[in-house]
């Protein structure tokens, strides 16, 4: 089956009609790269047919934050999506998305707030929204999202329980380059000496779980070492190391032997570089993150 992309609701809803069997989605803001090809292998070994979106979501970007200025290349990720065996790809305008007048949005009172509920004011309520939305027109079987955006994951995992959502929520492990650095399209800011800081952040991650698999459990304790890892690099700026429960994302600050997840926020140059792992680190693929991160 050719690849098709489709730009307006009612052709997707055709669309989607035709389709038989198990159906997959992968939401992207599109600038793929190899992470994205592993949402879509993912899906296309679970399903029949697989459908992608690519939809840069206006009321995700916290104020202060330049939708206009969001990396976008159609064409080069509609041939990954080609290459990689999808089916429909979704190419929505904003209009199509929000038409004139829209003013129903979904709010999450807890797992939203905290980490960067904090630091991106209303990019949840615009993640959930849109979100939903793309699950209510192309009814998927099971959705695909990855662990990077570990806090994004219990989002939207809370939102389908609570909103009784008939799909999986699937989560693929970080892909990462050489040095260990989670693919982003945000590495692309990053001139050849930021670059070359930014291995620090999967430094701190490892060592913070090899300490764990040593037996530290405090998680201040944990967090002192990430710390101390990621200020041994002098381009790093370190905007908050957390340590949550996987499941709820209530802060944790009590020894215990359940898992956990570290997260971090460094800032290299422009960007914000998200990172997190699983602690036990072999929690860290496709069966223990689709386990533990969220509900």
């Amino acid at each position: 089956m050719m690849l098709r992309q489709i730009e307006t609701i009612e052709e997707l809803r055709a669309a989607r009609a035709q389709l038989k069997g198990r159906v997959g989605l992968v939401p992207t803001m599109g600038v793929l790269h190899e992470g994205h090809r592993s949402l879509v292998q993912a899906a296309c070994e679970d399903n029949d047919s697989v459908i992608a979106t690519i939809f840069v979501n206006p009321t995700q970007f916290a104020p202060g934050e330049d939708f206009a200025a969001y990396p976008r290349d159609l064409d080069h990720d509609l041939d990954i999506f080609e290459k990689a065996g999808v089916d429909i790809v979704f190419t929505p305008s904003p209009d199509q998305i929000y038409p004139p007048g829209f003013q129903t949005y979904i709010n999450l009172e807890v797992v939203a707030t905290g980490l960067e509920g904090d630091r991106r004011p209303g990019h949840f309520k615009g993640v959930a929204t849109v979100v939903a939305k793309l699950f209510n027109l192309t009814q998927p079987d099971k959705a695909y999202f990855g662990q990077k955006d570990a806090q994004q994951v219990v989002v939207i995992r809370r939102m389908v329980r609570d909103l009784n959502f008939p799909l999986e929520i699937v989560v693929c492990p970080t892909m990462r380059e050489q040095d260990g650095l989670a693919m982003s399209s945000r590495n692309a800011y990053l001139n050849m000496a930021q670059r070359e800081a930014a291995g620090v952040i999967y430094r701190a991650l490892r060592k913070t779980s090899e300490a764990y698999d040593k037996g530290e459990r405090l998680p201040a304790n944990l967090r002192s070492i990430a710390r101390s890892v990621l200020e041994t690099e002098p381009l790093a700026e370190i905007d908050y190391i957390a340590i949550n429960d996987p499941r709820t994302l209530f802060g944790i600050h009590d020894w215990t032997d359940d898992p956990l997840l570290l997260s971090m926020v460094v800032k290299i140059g422009k960007p914000r570089l998200l990172d997190n792992c699983l602690l036990p680190w072999s929690f860290n693929d496709r069966a223990g993150l689709t386990s533990l991160l969220g509900v």
